[in-house]
């Protein structure tokens, strides 16, 4: 019942905040054609009937009601007064003037004087002040009321006027409905809106959360491979050896498969900026575990080497090979599964937003304990990445892991002896 209010429900999104999921800015040099295109576009996407899109809006319309203010310049030229002052008077009396500094513990506060807000919005208090001024042809003072030099017209004007990159921009944007997948309905939009013909000088482009997730995923993308690089280099340079790093870098991308499992198994949104941030994380948690595994069980082949006299790995039995790699799981299995268990058990308070009041906890005796929160929709998607990549991955590390080198000594050996025949 509230003329020119927008009121929108929306749910708290996982992650930082971004723009609305339909987010197009439609930009040019006319700013009426700008406005007119734009709702142009929004009922040609009304029309097309995409499901899931929940109410298109247009960010400037050119009903907001306003006064314009007209200075008679030959007037007031002749009384002696100028546009600029008259500007300044009424500027001063709906804005404010500086009068001084009030100071508090430090701390400065302009004070600005104006009218009392029940003679802002009244025409005959703004427009019945007088303006004093000093006649520069006659030296006198003078006083002339503002409402003697002006005249005034109740329009419709722009709700605001906004710029990017030097453009008039007017956006037309929505939220998704509960259910949907924005970027299948983004991409929908965007095959509809070849058919519509923009005039020219007029452009549009998709912003907003699209846009946001598209830049944040290149650069988190190109994290994940520089960390993956040196995660490499770092094992390369340890074992002395190029399979281990590739067994080890095997187990890394498998544990991300973990991540999609169970995003998908519960039904999980994957959050680029946060769920990322974790896919990024785990790659250094996984390795640890593998690490550890293969460098036990290289150091038990490293002792059968020595007992039998052999300055190669390669050219010990197979059989002695299982045996240090069934000694070495058996030996770090442990180690293994507590460094996961305990990670796991960590990362579920910050998953499910446990919270509770220490204050109150030893003050009175009641910790205030729920669940939820903001904290969970910012880190939970962080936590449950982690979670399911870690969980899979330990799997991985106990059995895959020991398989594949047992594998790779196989070929090693195959290939040893087809160049010694």
């Amino acid at each position: 019942k509230f003329s020119g209010v927008s009121i929108s429900v929306e749910k708290d999104a996982n992650g930082p905040p971004v723009g609305y999921p339909i987010n197009i800015e439609i930009s040019g040099g006319d700013y009426i054609e700008l406005i007119k295109v734009a709702n142009e576009v929004r009922s040609f996407i009304i029309k097309e009937n995409i499901p899931g899109i929940e109410e298109l809006k247009v960010d400037v319309n050119r009903n907001k009601p306003g006064m314009e203010v007209t200075v008679d310049r030959r007037k007031a030229g002749s009384l002696g007064v100028s546009a600029g002052q008259v500007g300044f008077q009424l500027r001063r009396a709906l804005f404010g003037e500086k009068a001084g500094v009030y100071k508090n513990d430090g701390e400065d506060y302009d004070i600005n004087v104006r009218f009392q807000e029940a003679d802002r919005y009244n025409p005959s208090a703004l427009f019945n002040q007088n303006i004093t001024f000093r006649d520069m042809a006659s030296g006198q003072i003078k006083s002339i009321p503002v409402s003697a030099v002006v005249e005034t017209k109740n329009v419709a004007g722009f709700s605001a006027i906004k710029h990017k990159n030097m453009r008039r921009v007017v956006t037309v944007y929505s939220a998704i409905l509960p259910g949907y997948n924005a970027n299948e309905i983004v991409g929908q939009v965007q095959t509809q809106l070849q058919g519509f013909n923009i005039p020219k000088g007029i452009d549009y482009a998709f912003t907003g959360e699209i846009a946001e997730q598209d830049e944040n995923m290149r650069f988190l993308s190109s994290a994940l491979g520089f960390a993956i690089l040196l995660i490499m280099l770092l094992l390369v340079f340890q074992f002395n050896s190029v399979s281990k790093p590739l067994i080890i870098l095997f187990s890394i991308f498998m544990s991300f498969t973990g991540v999609m499992l169970g995003l998908v198994f519960f039904n999980m949104t994957f959050v680029i900026i946060m769920t990322m941030m974790g896919i990024i994380s785990l790659a250094g948690i996984v390795v640890n575990n593998s690490v550890v595994l293969l460098d036990y069980t290289q150091l038990l082949l490293d002792r059968k080497r020595e007992a039998l006299g052999i300055t190669d790995d390669n050219l010990l039995p197979r059989k002695d090979i299982f045996e240090a790699i069934v000694a070495g799981g058996k030996a770090r299995l442990r180690p293994v599964l507590l460094t996961a268990i305990t990670t796991v058990l960590g990362l579920i308070p910050l998953a499910i937003g446990l919270n509770i009041n220490f204050f109150s906890l030893f003050a009175t005796g009641d910790p205030q304990i729920y669940f939820g929160g903001e904290n969970v929709i910012f880190w939970g998607p962080l936590a449950w990445t982690v979670i399911f990549g870690l969980t899979f991955a330990t799997f991985l590390t106990l059995v895959i892991v020991p398989v594949t080198f047992f594998l790779s000594k196989r070929a090693a050996i195959r290939f040893k002896a087809t160049l010694g025949n």
